[in-house]
């Protein structure tokens, strides 16, 4: 039941690599930028017997090449990508949908552009920034990572970001206790970096979800976010005003931004009653 399965889809543009596992109604992960598929194999062991558990490389990341050259992506073509996976493989029902950080945008697009496609959406710390009472710092620290990038190179950028969103406790893990597909992906996601930081961090941190669209759906959406993220207010304040713009409560989970990784079974425990309808345990504190 939890044997790995994988295939390819052709979308407009690029060639998909997804993986699934276990059977029942389809969960479908979508992974941030710059990370695949990899990022939840043990969130998708965790869950195999209750789902049939879907991710996949999103379109210029690691095994899902382009079909031209790589340009500012949009999250509307994410989206509809992600709406394209699901009728592939839901094709006669909706699923259920975790996104993080970068692919918590996308699920968020997914949810107002294909509602019908999704019976349910966690979108855990969504990097909008435009949705925070004051945008500018922020906006401005990621522009400046992107021109770090462009004039120092990778491991300068991502040492300025990490500096800049601050407040995070380090990963209580060492890499060789990650799991093993998590450790086999570490070399994709550097590779894929460059891109992430050229033409993924900024297009889509800047962009807009419809609330006009989501507000009608917002019972399917919960906006998510790590306990340990709380000073970081990029991360941790955009899920905190998506729900205070949407309707929708706010969801507390185990760990920081990369809790899926670094506490998988708490992350996976949080997220079935999350995806259930179970009890959510209000946040203690909220970032504006």
């Amino acid at each position: 039941m939890n044997e790995l399965k994988t295939g390819t889809l052709d979308v407009p543009g690029a060639t998909l690599y997804y993986e699934q596992r276990g059977s029942g109604p389809v969960l479908l992960l979508i992974p941030g930028a710059g990370a695949d598929a990899g990022l939840y194999a043990a969130v998708a062991r965790l869950l195999a017997d209750r789902f049939t558990v879907v991710s996949y490389d999103p379109r210029g990341v690691s095994r899902s090449p382009l079909h031209g050259p790589l340009a500012d992506q949009q999250v509307e073509v994410w989206s509809d990508d992600a709406c394209r996976v699901l009728d592939l493989l839901s094709p006669d029902e909706p699923a259920y949908v975790l996104g993080c950080s970068a692919g918590a945008i996308v699920a968020t697009g997914l949810l107002a552009r294909h509602p019908g496609r999704v019976r349910r959406v966690i979108a855990h710390e969504p990097p909008l920034l435009e949705l925070l009472e004051d945008p500018a710092p922020h906006r401005a620290l990621f522009a400046e990572v992107r021109e770090t990038f462009r004039k120092e190179g990778v491991g300068p950028a991502m040492a300025r970001f990490s500096e800049g969103l601050g407040g995070g406790r380090p990963a209580e893990q060492h890499d060789a206790e990650l799991p093993p597909e998590v450790q086999e992906m570490a070399p994709r996601m550097y590779a894929n970096l460059p891109g992430f930081l050229e033409h993924i961090l900024c297009p889509f941190s800047s962009w807009v979800p419809d609330l006009d669209a989501l507000r009608p759906v917002a019972a399917d959406l919960v906006p998510a976010a790590g306990a340990e993220s709380r000073e970081q207010v990029p991360l941790y304040g955009p899920a905190a005003r998506l729900a205070e713009l949407t309707g929708s409560p706010l969801a507390e989970f185990p760990g920081g931004h990369l809790g899926v990784t670094e506490r998988p079974a708490e992350f996976a425990e949080r997220l079935l009653a999350e995806l259930t309808g179970g009890a959510r345990p209000a946040p203690t504190a909220a970032v504006a």
